[in-house]
C-alpha cells in the first residue's frame, strides 16, 4: 500500500504535530494533549483517504477497466449523440486515485473552472473538472473526466498530451468526495449499472 505524492506532506505533518503535542505534554498535560490527538487523527485521515493501493488485475484486449472506486450513479446518453456516460461518485471513504481505462496515448487534456456543487448531484456536471482523451487502436476511444465535489478544491492530472498510458496506470487524482465520467461510443457494451460498486482498475467497465 502506498500513498498519492500530495497526502505523504499532510501525513508528516500530522505526525509532527502529534510529536510536538507529545513533547509538550512532559512540560503541560492540558497544552500537549489536545495537539497530539489532532496531528494523530490528521495523520491517521490523511493516510487513510490518500492511499494508492496497488493494482496488478491483466484486462483482455477487448475489456475496458473501470478508472475509478465508487457508487456507479448513472449509465446513459446524454445529449451527445453516439455517446454513452458513465458517472461513478467517490465517497471520502474510496480511494481517490483516477487510471486509464484502456492502453493508448493521451491526446487530449481540457480544465474548465466550474462550480462545486454536491458531488451526487445532477448539477455537478457543471462542477469544475478535467477532461482526458485517450486513443488507442482500432479508432477506439475513451473520455475520462474529474469532477470536483462540494468539499474537492483540488484536480491532479498525473499525465500530459502525447503521452503513451497503459491500461489501469495512475492518470490523476481528486481531492476529497467527487465525481469521475467516463464518455464511452455508444457501441461499446457496457457491464455495469446504477448502484454498483465499482474498483479503479478491477472492474470491467465494459466491453468494445
Amino acid at each position: 500500500m502506498g500513498f498519492a505524492p500530495a497526502g505523504i506532506k499532510l501525513i508528516v505533518g500530522g505526525v509532527v504535530a502529534a510529536a510536538v503535542g507529545g513533547a509538550l505534554m512532559a512540560w503541560c498535560r492540558w497544552a500537549g494533549l489536545p495537539l497530539l490527538a489532532l496531528g494523530l487523527f490528521f495523520a491517521g485521515f490523511s493516510a487513510y483517504f490518500f492511499r494508492d493501493p496497488e493494482r496488478d488485475k491483466v484486462f483482455a484486449p477487448g475489456e475496458i477497466a473501470c478508472p475509478a472506486d465508487g457508487t456507479v450513479m448513472s449509465v446513459r446518453n446524454e445529449g451527445t449523440p453516439g455517446v454513452t456516460v458513465v458517472r461513478i461518485f467517490l465517497s471520502v471513504l474510496n480511494v481517490h486515485v483516477q487510471r486509464s481505462p484502456m492502453e493508448g496515448k493521451v491526446t487530449k487534456t481540457k480544465y474548465t473552472k466550474g462550480k462545486f456543487a454536491i458531488a451526487y448531484k445532477p448539477e455537478a456536471a457543471d462542477n469544475e473538472r478535467n477532461l482526458i482523451r485517450i486513443e488507442g487502436e482500432y479508432g477506439r476511444s475513451v473520455e475520462v473526466e474529474q469532477i470536483t465535489g462540494s468539499i474537492a478544491r483540488r484536480i491532479a492530472c498525473y499525465v500530459g498530451e502525447g503521452q503513451a498510458v497503459k491500461t489501469g496506470e495512475r492518470v490523476g487524482m481528486i481531492y476529497f468526495g467527487s465525481q469521475v465520467a467516463v464518455y464511452l461510443p455508444e457501441s461499446a457494451r457496457v457491464l455495469v449499472k446504477p448502484g454498483d460498486k465499482v474498483a479503479g482498475a478491477e472492474t470491467v467497465l465494459g466491453l468494445w
